[in-house]
């Protein structure tokens, strides 16, 4: 099972919407797949159209619950959730509390290898326990990131914590998002070459109102507007993280 997490250090650059488009190509392209809504705020859950569970959570989190019992199917054939929980604001107390809390959620996940080819875990900002385990339990972070000096600084945190406490099979794969090209830093930012800031891939997300729109629609861009920029930017960036991917062995 591939274990793919899209995530950033800061919010508001397009994490759910990376997860949300890419599980659904991933879905379309054949492969059994499986998000994990990881943000007490439910996003990728409103997205697909379930139901956010609003008590429990931790008993699943502790690995005293299958977690089977919070996968509902979605709109999407192949595509399955893991719904959020609004008890995922405490989840890294929750998490301290267990054996070996950075290797936690490869253990969680590891039976799911069995009814999935793919997971992509949507996991809210920050840098924590919880996020640190999901470093443990993945194969790649898709990390957007907008053409500005604070998302550059985030990402340059991120991998400076990661060479230092990361584990060393786990791939970065950074890439610019929200690029508005009316915006002189944005262009200046994505065209630079060389030095400490440049994105592994070199597919852009553009910033569109379509995207935004994914709330109205309440489904991923590639249903409701397949001949769009960002559409065509999801496609490219999926084939690229695809090529990435392909010299990896796949996780079971």
């Amino acid at each position: 099972m591939r274990v793919l997490a899209a995530y950033n250090i800061k919010g508001g650059v397009g994490k759910t919407a990376t997860a949300v488009n890419l599980a659904y190509l991933s879905a379309y392209h054949g492969a059994r797949t499986l998000v994990w809504d990881l943000d007490p705020q439910g996003a990728a859950t409103f997205y697909f159209r379930v139901r956010e569970k609003l008590g429990g959570g931790k008993r699943h989190i502790r690995g005293k619950q299958d977690l089977d019992s919070l996968i509902r199917g979605t709109d999407f054939e192949q595509l399955d959730l893991l719904r959020a929980s609004f008890a995922y604001r405490n989840m890294d107390q929750t998490l301290a509390g267990t054996k070996k809390p950075l290797k936690h959620f490869a253990r969680l996940i590891r039976p799911l290898a069995t009814d999935y080819d793919c997971l992509i875990f949507d996991c809210p900002p920050g840098i924590n326990l919880v996020s640190e385990s999901i470093f443990f339990a993945s194969d790649a972070l898709l990390v957007p990131t907008i053409p500005t000096i604070l998302s550059l600084r985030c990402l340059d945190q991120l991998t400076d914590h990661l060479k230092r406490e990361g584990p060393d099979s786990l791939r970065v794969l950074p890439f610019f998002s929200m690029v508005d090209s009316r915006k002189s830093m944005h262009k200046q930012i994505c065209n630079a070459s060389g030095g400490k800031h440049v994105c592994c891939l070199e597919t852009r997300i553009p910033y569109a109102s379509l995207v935004e729109q994914m709330g109205v629609y309440r489904a991923p861009i590639n249903v409701y507007a397949a001949r769009s920029p960002a559409a065509y930017a999801y496609r490219a960036l999926w084939d690229e993280i695809q090529a990435e991917l392909s010299t990896l062995p796949v996780r079971v």
